[in-house]
C-alpha cells in the first residue's frame, strides 16, 4: 500500500491493518520455512507496509 492510503485511515483502522499485516507476515514466514513460498519479495513488502502503518499511526497519536 502507499503511504497516502494509510494516512486516509483512522487510528482504529490502522491498528486493525497492522494486525492483519502481522498475521500475513506470519503466514509468509511459515510458507518460507516449508519451502512453499514462490516470491520471497513479499516478505520485505509486508514488513515495509507494517513499518509504514506504524509510522503513520504514531504520527496521528502525536
Amino acid at each position: 500500500m502507499k503511504a497516502n492510503e494509510f494516512t486516509a485511515m483512522t487510528a482504529e483502522q490502522l491498528e486493525a491493518k497492522v494486525k492483519e499485516l502481522k498475521s500475513e507476515l506470519f503466514n509468509l514466514r511459515f510458507q518460507l520455512a516449508t519451502g512453499q513460498l514462490q516470491n520471497t519479495m513479499q516478505l520485505s513488502a509486508v514488513k515495509r507496509d507494517i513499518a509504514r502503518a506504524k509510522t503513520i499511526l504514531r504520527q496521528k497519536q502525536a
